[in-house]
């Protein structure tokens, strides 16, 4: 299921113009988000590259079980998740911190995601300590002035992971990915702490056609809305998925 299926086909976009890309002053910390593969991480670097932004990455690789998680989820779940929230908790709290280079941040996380993937993978007595851990930590986290989460289909989300040759991703379970993706979309649906763009990124290439780049700048640029906007781009390249 996607986001944009009962929505018309064609979203009016803001029109490209020569001036340099200038984010709406209220807009000092975005967050890009998505489902394992959606490219959030790849959008950040290039949207920080673009905008001189502070940029921060999850720092997913530093995680002592991640690749044991892959080979057996229902073992090393609770250790994985743990780390996580341990790692996330502490990168958050250091985004308050002055920074004299920058006047902006963009992160390819959201704090509240990892609640997601608990929920996921995680039950009984292991949940429940960590809810208790979560609802400790969440209120000191920063709420990001903007979400832009980059909406996919599965089978692009496989494919994508596959194109990366991740050593630990190589035998990635394509239900898990397609049950994660349909919580990301539940979460997202109800999401109202702060303003959203949610993107129709399934034919999107951020890499090989910088126009998908551009028009999503123009989108946030232009944005204005307090609550969800949809942003379903429009294209005269054949389809990828």
């Amino acid at each position: 299921m996607s986001l944009f299926d009962e929505l018309p086909k064609e979203t009016p976009s803001p029109e490209p113009h020569d001036d340099a890309v200038v984010f709406p002053e209220h807009l000092q910390y975005i967050v890009i988000e998505g489902v394992i593969g959606a490219g959030k991480t790849t959008l950040a670097n290039m949207l920080a590259q673009q905008t001189d932004a502070r940029l921060v990455l999850e720092q997913f690789e530093e995680n002592p079980f991640l690749e044991r998680f892959y080979t057996d989820r229902k073992r090393w779940a609770f250790q994985t998740q743990l780390s996580f929230l341990a790692s996330r908790f502490r990168q958050q709290q250091s985004l308050g911190g002055r920074d004299l280079f920058h006047n902006f941040i963009i992160a390819d996380y959201t704090f509240d995601k990892d609640r997601i993937f608990a929920r996921i993978n995680l039950d009984g007595d292991e949940l429940s300590l960590y809810e208790t851990m979560f609802g400790i930590m969440q209120p000191t986290t920063p709420v990001p002035d903007l979400i832009v989460y980059l909406q996919a289909s599965t089978p692009r989300l496989m494919e994508n992971i596959r194109s990366r040759g991740r050593d630990y991703e190589k035998d990635m379970d394509e239900s898990y990915i397609d049950g994660l993706n349909q919580a990301y979309n539940h979460y997202f649906f109800h999401y109202n702490q702060s303003p959203l763009l949610i993107v129709n990124a399934t034919n999107m290439d951020f890499v090989k056609h910088p126009e998908d780049l551009n028009e999503l700048i123009r989108q946030i640029a232009g944005l204005r809305h307090p609550g969800t906007t949809y942003f379903n781009p429009t294209s005269s390249r054949p389809a990828l998925f």
